[in-house]
Formats: structure tokens, sequence, C-alpha cells
């Protein structure tokens, strides 16, 4: 049986009340769905609501004006039908899944932080020891969850996200509802970060965080290794 990754993208289309248009980032998504793809992984897509995916109108431009695998996503009629059909994240059977994604885009941190069926979802996922990787602002996902002992997750654990000094370089600081790294680091996580904008991605254990779109195939690359080492120590 094909290993199988449950990919969880907001569903928010709006940056609150400023009514700015977001979403998911598109490359934060097809970037990494395509290497589990071609990997020989198999991959769903859920959000909290259900339904297609908004990615963010910044992140995606008409057909022939995107890079390769963008337009590759464009065209893929597979992928076209679990993006714009999404499954429901608290409705998803967390077992019959081997790890877990969290996408980026603004639109994660209206709504992600807030689902109770996400944070049941990474829970559970956590608790059993599979991989959960997140790039940028997708770490809105884990900011809620708790290890059975009522701890935070990230608490203890070298963490990345989208840094609060990319957020005011995009002038978002005060559109955002909260700073994410502010969030990771007051959760308990060691927080590591790099320069504005360049790749970066940490592994602690199973947990996977990437900083940006940059980091996307970083991130992607982890997550892969973090599957294979655990088909190594527990064959099928």
């Amino acid at each position: 049986m094909n290993r199988r990754v449950l990919i969880i993208t907001t569903c928010n289309a709006l940056m609150g009340e400023s009514h700015k248009p977001t979403g998911v980032w598109a490359e934060e998504l097809v970037v990494p769905y395509y290497a589990l793809i071609d990997a020989g992984i198999d991959v769903e897509i859920a959000s909290p609501k259900g339904g297609a995916v908004p990615f963010d109108p910044a992140s995606i431009k008409p057909r022939g004006q995107n890079d390769a695998l963008i337009e590759r996503f464009l065209g893929d009629e597979l992928a076209q039908s679990k993006a714009g059909a999404t499954l429901v994240a608290g409705e998803a059977d967390v077992a019959e899944f081997d790890a877990m994604f969290f996408p980026g885009g603004h639109g994660t941190m209206w709504d992600l932080p807030h689902d109770v069926g996400v944070t049941r979802a990474v829970e559970e996922a956590f608790a059993s020891g599979k991989p959960i990787a997140s790039v940028c602002h997708g770490a809105a996902g884990l900011v809620s969850a708790k290890r059975p002992d009522g701890h935070p997750i990230v608490e203890g654990k070298r963490v990345n996200s989208f840094t609060d000094a990319e957020e005011a370089a995009a002038g978002l600081t005060d559109v955002v509802p909260f700073a994410l790294e502010s969030r990771l680091r007051e959760l308990g996580a060691r927080f590591e970060g790099a320069a504005n904008w360049q790749p970066f991605a940490v592994r602690d254990g199973m947990l996977i965080t990437g900083q940006n779109p940059q980091s996307s195939a970083l991130v992607a690359g982890q997550l892969i290794e973090a599957l294979n080492e655990v088909d190594v120590a527990h064959p099928a």
C-alpha cells in the first residue's frame, strides 16, 4: 500500500477586517504536492470547512504565465479535483495517513489555530509519532495543538515559520491577528530563523518546519526523508 499524506490548507480567503485577499500561497502547496506525488506518495487535501482551496491571487497567474510546477498543477485534472473539493479536516481519519503537511499563505492565521478538527488531527498525528510538516504560515496549524500531558507540541522543539521580520517587511504586522514567530516562542518553542526570504527549514524529530515560500522544496524533502525513516523502522 502506498504511503499517504494529508495536506491541510486554509479555507480563508480574506485577511480579517482589512478584507485584503489572501488564501494559500500556491508555491507552498504545489511544490510539496508534486515532490510527494513524484516520490510515489498518495496525497489528499483537506481544510477546516472543506470545499475549494482559495489561492492567494498574488501567488498564481493565468495559464501560461506561471512557473512549470504551477502550470502542471493547473493542467492536472486529479490535482484540480482534489483542490476543488477538499475534505473536511476534522472528519479525516488520521490513522489512514502516514504524515501531515500544512502549506502557508496568510489565510491560515485566521482559521487554522481556531479549528477544533484541525487541532485534533494534529494532536492525534503527534501522539502517534507521525511526521508533521509546515511551511511559512502553515505553522499556524500547530499553535493550538497539545501533547497528551497538556503541554504545547512545539514546546522545547526547534521550529521555524515566517518570521516577524518578514511579516514587517511585507507590511502586514498590523494586519495579521498575531505574530507567528512570537507566538511559537511564547509556547516554548526554540525558534530558529534565517535572513528574510532565504530558504530555511528545521527538523526536530518528526516535526519539520520551513520559513517561507522559498523553503517549500526543503520542507518537502525533509518530510520524504522522515517518511522513509518510518518505513525502515516499521516495515509493512
